[in-house]
This record gives C-alpha cells, structure tokens and sequence, in this order.
C-alpha cells in the first residue's frame, strides 16, 4: 500500500523527468537521475510563511522536492487563520516557521523542512547560497528588495560584461492583492531583477498631517493619527514597534476614541494592523493560484523539463477568469543585478575612506557599511564580536586587503535612504584603481 501511495506522488513528476518534448529547456536531459537529483540534492528556501508562503511549502513538498528551508520572523495571529491553512487555533503565538515546516512534513512523507524563525537580514549572506532557488511569498517590498540584492550579490560578470551563468541565483516571486496577483521569474542578470522593475509597485498612501489632524473622514485617518501624532505625543522618545502587540493594541484604542469624537466607523483592529503595516488582504484562492504558478516555475528551473516563464504573469480573478504573461526588459544600468557601481581609487585609499565615500557617492548613499570581498568579512559593522575582529582593516589600504589587485568585485551592504524611509541595501562595487601611469585597470580593458 506505501509502495502505491509513493508510486501515484512521482507518477506525474516521472512524465516530466523521464521523457523529452518539444517544449524542454536546452540543456534538459531525461533520466531517473535527475529525479533522484531534485528528491535528494536540490535544496530551496521558502522566504515567508503566510498565506502564499504555506501554499508553496505544501506545493513544492507535493512536486518532489524533500530538501526545503523556510524563514519568517513573525508569530500566529487569529487573523491569519482565514486564509493560512496550515494553521490552527492552538497555534496562536508560535512561530509561523516553525508550524508551517511541521505541519508539511506531518502530511507529506519523507520530506524533510528546516525552520529559521528569524529576520531575514539576521542570516549571513552565505546562507543563502546553499540554496538552488528562492522562492519568495512575502508582502513587503522592503523585504524583496533585500532578498533580491542578496541573490544579485553572488552574479559575477566575465570580461565582457555578460553574467556567468553558474553565478545566477535563479528566484522565482510571487505575490496576491486580493482577487489579483502575479508571478514572475528573476535569473539576475539575464532577466530584470526586482530593482529593474520597482515602478510597478505603487507608491504607498501618505495622508496630508493637517488631515490626520484637524479634519480626518476616515477610518485610516483616524488609524494614522494615533500611530503618527498622538504615539510621540504621549510616549516621546520611545519608537513605536508594529511587530509588539501591546504597541499595535494602543494604537487602536487611541484610533477608536477618536473615530468616535469625529463620528466615524469602522475602526478594527484588524484594519489598525493592515493601515499600520501596510497589509495588503489576501485571499487564499488567489494564493493557491499564484503558489502554483510559482511551484510549477521552481520545477522548470530546477529541472529543465519545459522552458520556463518570460516572465512576468498576472492573474485578474475580479470579474471572469484573466492571465496575462509580459516579458519585461532589464534595466541595462540597475544598481542592483548590474555589473556594479564603477569607483576609481587610488592604492593608498584605506577601508575606513572607502565607506566614508559610499555615504557620500551619489548613487549609493549608503551609512553604516559592512564590506565583502571574495566572501572574506573585510569589516562588519555588527555584531559587535565581528565589529571588533575586522576594526584593524579599516586603517589598511583596500589594495592590500583585495590582495594588490587593481580590480575586483566588493559587496558593501548598510543604511540607504528610500522614500524618506531607512532601508538595508546591498550593492556591488566594481573598484578599480589607478596605475602609475594614472590609467586605472577599466580604462585598459576598455581600450583593448
């Protein structure tokens, strides 16, 4: 009876692993082998375990893959349970990771889920190169942009500025508003990267401060003014946390009172964390349709058993039944899955100078930098033990730490300024510096 139950799962990943078509990728070679490969080896990290972060684990156990992670930092909520499946009432309060995992491999045999209940920032860039894919169902733009700048930091360019093709991170990304949503596959590099195609996120709501003051009309405005004007009013000096409970709860008793003296409906709790958190609702059909889009991609990649999406779809569920898929272009000059940012040195230029001159470089901006090169930590700006061990390099000229070589890939990740909002960046440097003769290492491949 096993044996026939484990049969029926692999009946149909058998039909694509061990047979050709006409619709294959390139390089895709039918044979048990490679179904051993995606069950044994193939390793791919779910990033979120929502309501599409569920529906992928579940979908990719289903398709054959054993070897999963997932990484989520936050905890259970009531709210989550309409449309988060793998969760239940006793759960309230426990890491979304670490239920999402159990919950999986107590359904599908065999397969085995490692759990990371932590920011995703928290884990050292290495981490997620152990990893064949990222599959991504996240609700934040922020967090996209990190993992997406994560995967372009491992791109490496050959001489001629065309990506090498075992240094592609491949991700695929999915995300749902309501009855919408959309899937898409980023080969940074080779197709836009999410930095690439930006302008496809609106941008987020701002309420004038006068309205939120002085004539709110909504339930949001009322949300709003508790959490901008009247949190720093009564708590100065004490930052407001949307992930602590007991911050979010005074936020909407403050919303409720005041939604009253103005005669206004309508303010929830759950609309106070949506307003607060920028939450966007979700409908779990709509997620189990983009997780399966999303899976289907993941399969293609891995495997090269079809080729895979070109590469942007969206699905419209609000009147009829609508998908569409559009090849977006990449952004010859993005900072991010680029070549990297062009800076000249002089050999004498110490670590310490080079950092100093990110805050300062138009483009970049960044404050607080950590500094990468070859995966060796030149200088960490945190943990304060890491902090401490690099402190000596920040006096050292950045030619002797890059091992005299006049030019090289470094990663630097920090604070950027985005919107009038903080962020952690992660970008690529192409450093190169002058010779005697003042002529720096691009200008000779350039003229050669």
């Amino acid at each position: 009876m096993v044996d026939s139950i484990a049969n029926s799962r692999t009946r149909d990943l058998d039909r694509l692993l061990l047979r050709s078509g006409h619709l294959v990728g390139p390089n895709f070679e039918p044979s048990p082998e490679l179904r051993d490969y995606l069950q044994e080896d193939a390793r791919v990290l779910v990033v979120g375990a929502g309501g599409l972060g569920c529906e992928l684990l579940k979908d990719l156990a289903l398709s054959g893959f054993k070897n999963l992670d997932v990484i989520d930092m936050d905890r259970i909520e009531v709210t989550n349970l309409n449309r988060q499946f793998l969760f239940r009432l006793e759960d309230v309060g426990k890491p979304k990771a670490e239920v999402a995992a159990k919950r999986v491999m107590e359904r599908v045999s065999g397969v085995n889920i490692v759990s990371h209940f932590c920011r995703i920032e928290d884990k050292d860039i290495d981490f997620y190169n152990d990893f064949i894919i990222i599959a991504l169902g996240l609700d934040s733009v922020e967090a996209r942009s990190y993992i997406n700048a994560v995967a372009c930091s491992f791109l490496e360019y050959d001489e001629n500025d065309r990506p090498k093709v075992e240094t592609v991170k491949p991700m695929v990304d999915g995300g749902t508003e309501g009855f919408k949503g959309n899937a898409r596959v980023i080969l940074p590099g080779m197709t836009p990267c999410f930095e690439c195609t930006i302008w496809l996120f609106p941008p987020q709501v701002k309420f004038p401060l006068c309205t939120l003051a002085e004539t709110p009309r909504t339930a949001a405005h009322c949300i709003e003014y508790a959490h901008l004007i009247k949190w720093d009013e009564v708590n100065s000096g004490k930052a407001f946390d949307p992930d602590d409970p007991e911050h979010m709860q005074w936020v909407y008793k403050e919303a409720l009172k005041r939604a009253e003296l103005f005669g206004i409906p309508g303010v929830t709790y759950s609309l106070t964390q949506g307003v607060v958190k920028n939450i966007i609702p979700a409908i779990a059909s709509t997620n189990a349709i983009i997780s399966a889009a999303c899976t289907l991609e993941t399969l293609k990649i891995a495997s090269g058993c079809s080729k895979t999406l070109s590469n942007y779809l969206t699905y419209n569920g609000v009147e009829g039944l609508h998908t569409k898929v559009t090849e977006l272009d990449k952004e010859k000059d993005c900072l991010v899955c680029g070549p990297g940012v062009l800076i000249e040195l002089d050999t004498s230029c110490t670590l310490q100078k080079l950092i100093e001159l990110l805050a300062e470089h138009p483009k970049l901006q960044l404050s607080k930098a950590s500094v990468t090169y070859q995966g060796k930590s030149l200088y960490m700006q945190a943990p304060p033990v890491l902090e401490e061990m690099t402190r000596s390099n920040l006096s050292k000229p950045l030619f002797e730490l890059m091992e005299r070589t006049y030019s090289g890939t470094v990663h630097v990740s920090g604070t950027s300024i985005k919107n009038n909002k903080k962020t952690s960046s992660l970008r690529k440097l192409r450093v190169a510096y002058k010779r005697v003769d003042g002529m720096t290492e691009m200008d000779t491949a350039g003229g050669a």
